[in-house]
């Protein structure tokens, strides 16, 4: 069955110039723990439903960060989505304390190092979403393990500021399904001079759980500030 025909005079539609901006992809935030995307679902529902983040659980470990960025990136509307790995972490230099942010300029694990997009931007979103809070920049090393004691100090031996088990899987992985934005951050749950035997069971945990709550709307402003893609 043919579609209905133009009226007579009417021009045809044209169509979208070349180089003319797309519409922003989407924004996936990726989280491993249930308490970490508690956390960040209350800060969605804080935030309204502007520029809503899509939330994903992958589940602990690098080795499930990466099934589940990849199953999410396969298809749909998420295919092209900017990708943020976010959670806590061990902080790895002196002087860290319980609820200090971590933003990647690189993630780094078995793969290689992946460059974040744009830290600068996420840097000063977070100041402006959480002021006063102490926001360190650098490298974020990954793992397959807790790490502790002497393992944490040769990780900051090689210039790393903290460690995870999934943001260096999950940032490679969305990379690997195609180009797009990617970043990392991280909110120090336990560091050098505060290591913690249980999330949520002392003040370092409860305090950056709330940190953790606050952090969206700044991944929101740091993924409108992207140059839009182009045809």
């Amino acid at each position: 069955m043919s579609g209905p025909r133009p009226r007579p005079g009417a021009p045809a539609p044209r169509p979208p110039a070349a180089g003319a901006p797309l519409p922003p992809p989407p924004l996936l935030v990726a989280c491993a723990l249930g308490i970490e995307h508690l956390a960040l679902r209350g800060g969605r529902a804080a935030g309204g439903a502007r520029g809503r983040a899509v939330l994903l659980r992958t589940g602990m470990g690098p080795g499930r960060a990466r099934r589940a960025v990849a199953g999410a990136l396969r298809e749909g509307p998420l295919r092209t989505a900017a990708v943020v790995a976010s959670g806590f972490c061990a902080g790895l230099a002196p002087g860290m304390r319980p609820g200090d942010l971590v933003v990647a300029d690189e993630t780094r694990g078995p793969h290689g190092a992946t460059p974040c997009t744009a830290p600068e931007a996420l840097v000063a979103a977070l100041a402006r979403a959480l002021p006063g809070r102490t926001v360190h920049t650098g490298p974020l090393a990954g793992s397959d393990h807790v790490v502790r004691g002497r393992e944490r100090t040769a990780l900051r031996a090689t210039g790393a500021l903290a460690v995870d088990m999934e943001s260096a899987a999950t940032l490679h992985t969305a990379l690997a399904a195609g180009p797009r934005p990617v970043a990392a951050v991280r909110v120090v749950v336990d560091a050098p001079e505060h290591e913690l035997v249980r999330i949520g069971t002392v003040h370092g945990g409860i305090s950056a759980f709330r940190v953790l709550r606050a952090v969206l709307p700044a991944f929101q402003e740091w993924h409108r500030s992207l140059p839009p893609p182009r045809r």
